[in-house]
């Protein structure tokens, strides 16, 4: 599935979780890929910051996002821009959550999964 220019931002979007994020005053270069960035580089950079998602308290609330505004880029709630994407491809478009928590309770597997020790392999 191509990616999408933007990110599309659900109308009940609440941003307060962001205040509480581990994210929060970090140097956000860390969770976005510079351009052409690739191989062993980018993946040691996504790993640094699924490190900080990690053990962040509004990680789900963070990918939930993101799945459901179908964020094209970064690393958010722990999961990569690859990760999202086969979460997207997975999701028929008529079934695609749009409500809060809808996201992260489809993608929940997945979510899980982005946190588990093999993911954190460089």
């Amino acid at each position: 599935m191509p990616q999408q220019p933007l990110a599309q931002v659900p109308a009940d979007v609440k941003w307060s979780w962001q205040d509480v994020a581990a994210c929060l005053g970090r140097d956000v270069a860390m969770f976005f890929h510079p351009t052409n960035e690739r191989g062993r580089t980018r993946r040691r950079r996504e790993v640094t910051a699924k490190s900080i998602c990690f053990s962040c308290p509004v990680r789900v609330d963070c990918a939930d996002y993101a799945i459901r505004a179908r964020e094209p880029y970064g690393v958010w709630g722990g999961l990569t821009e690859t990760e999202r994407e086969a979460i997207y491809a997975s999701i028929p478009i008529a079934d695609y959550p749009r409500l809060e928590g809808e996201g992260a309770r489809m993608a929940s597997y997945a979510i899980e999964r982005a946190m588990a020790p093999e993911a954190f392999t460089a």
